[in-house]
Order: structure tokens, then C-alpha cells, then sequence
């Protein structure tokens, strides 16, 4: 196994980028230009982030995340169930949440 391959194995940050930029119609340049990258670089740099070559760092990946419209927390997770309940709590009130988390107890 080649080490990008190994390094994709280990994040599912490039899979959930992908699913969530595919999911908006984004192109990789639009996403990375309203991310805050610069124009000129902006496709190069979601695209390595997309095939495992680079990972966000944390900020980064907070500023794609908001644009996407998902917590960071999604980008994480590795079982696609949990990753879509992530998704779906995020989207709940406050008070909604604390209510779900009592019925958990």
C-alpha cells in the first residue's frame, strides 16, 4: 500500500469533503475561494485535501465546514451512520439538543 493510500485510510476527511462539496454542486475552486483561499491556489488545495494528499488543519477545515454547511465534527468521524447524525443534530436548536441528550440518560 502506497503511503497516500495508507493516509486516506486513516482520515475520512477527504470522503466527507468530497460527499459535502458534491452535495452543494460546488466545484473545488468555489469551495476553496469561499473558504477564504486564495483564487489561484484555491482548486489545487481542496483537490489535495480531497484525494488525501494534504489535511485541513483544524482552522482550515472550520472555515469549510461553516461554508459547507456541516460541523467539523463530521469531517472526523469515520462510521458513515454517526457521520449523519452528526450532520442532523447539528442542525437542531439548543434547547432541542438538551432534550435529546435527557432522552439518552
Amino acid at each position: 500500500m502506497s503511503t497516500n493510500e495508507h493516509k486516506i485510510l486513516l482520515t475520512p476527511i477527504p470522503k466527507r469533503l468530497k460527499q459535502a462539496r458534491k452535495a452543494l454542486d460546488l466545484s473545488q475552486r468555489d469551495l476553496g475561494i469561499a473558504a477564504g483561499m486564495d483564487e489561484f491556489s484555491a482548486s489545487a488545495r481542496m483537490n489535495q485535501y480531497e484525494v488525501g494528499k494534504r489535511t485541513p488543519d483544524y482552522s482550515t477545515l472550520k472555515r469549510i465546514a461553516k461554508v459547507l454547511g456541516y460541523p467539523p465534527a463530521y469531517f472526523y468521524t469515520e462510521d458513515d451512520l454517526m457521520a449523519e447524525i452528526i450532520s442532523r443534530i447539528s442542525k437542531i436548536s439548543k434547547e432541542d439538543k438538551k432534550g435529546l441528550l435527557l432522552k439518552l440518560n
